[in-house]
């Protein structure tokens, strides 16, 4: 999966806290990054995720063959992944791959979810209701100033993101020598526990997301970096969703 290799920063390639550094100070206010400009493009992001995702899904639906999706998920996790690296090491191109980015991860989310959904009825509207759920109460606990982006905070929560990316690569090696790693897989005590730990890093990444952004938003960022705090917060989702949709599958195998 794109995320898996990708997530190793903040939480995502593309919010860490070099982001803004460096970066012009536009004299216009109005070409300024402000924080309804980067909400505003976040939900297109997710709009433009959701309508990719719905042609994966109904293929696969339609015809219960999951050779039918495997394209999709293909194309989309390779070209999910190019786009990411190159949002992430040129920032002025988000305006015009964020939305791209969208529709790729769409495919991938579509298509797996589809497989899944077929395999255990409801999973995906438990996973999205969950993903949107976790957003949400991490949103107001922050407005609130219940949960602040220390550095201390920050520090547990990228040690432990490199520490999963690092797991999952691991994990991925070893599947090319036929090695099983089956306390990540499978549905056993410690593989769901490790999964709700997982989710829990994703989750907490959010939080870091929203703390670079207001950042960025403080510092008078120009304006093309709304596109690339709703690309961060978009990496962010996507993989929280994953880690949510593995979780609820491990625990429906039991």
């Amino acid at each position: 999966m794109a995320n898996d290799l990708i997530n190793i920063k903040s939480g995502n390639p593309g919010l860490n806290d070099r982001t803004f550094s460096g970066l012009p100070r536009p004299a216009l206010e109005a070409e300024r990054m402000t924080l309804q400009g980067t909400i505003n493009k976040s939900f297109l992001s997710l709009v433009v995720l959701m309508a990719a995702a719905l042609w994966p899904w109904s293929q696969f639906m339609q015809s219960g063959n999951p050779a039918v999706v495997g394209p999709a998920i293909m194309i989309g996790a390779i070209g999910g992944l190019v786009l990411a690296l190159v949002i992430s090491f040129k920032t002025t191109t988000a305006p015009y791959l964020v939305l791209p980015y969208a529709a790729l991860e769409g495919l991938v989310l579509g298509g797996l979810s589809a497989v899944l959904e077929k395999r255990y009825p409801g999973i995906a509207m438990q996973a999205t209701a969950l993903t949107f759920g976790v957003l949400a109460a991490l949103l107001i606990a922050y407005k609130a100033r219940l949960i602040r982006a220390t550095q201390r905070f920050r520090s547990i929560v990228i040690g432990g993101t490199l520490a999963i990316g690092l797991l999952y690569l691991v994990s991925m090696v070893l599947g090319l020598f036929h090695v099983a790693t089956p306390f990540i897989y499978s549905s056993s005590p410690l593989s769901i526990g490790l999964s709700l730990l997982i989710c829990g890093f994703a989750a907490l990444n959010l939080v870091l997301d929203f703390d670079l952004i207001e950042t960025g938003v403080a510092q008078g960022a120009p304006r093309y970096m709304e596109w690339y705090g709703a690309f961060g917060l978009l990496v962010t989702l996507v993989w929280l969703y994953m880690e949510i949709l593995r979780l609820l599958s491990k625990i429906r195998q039991r």
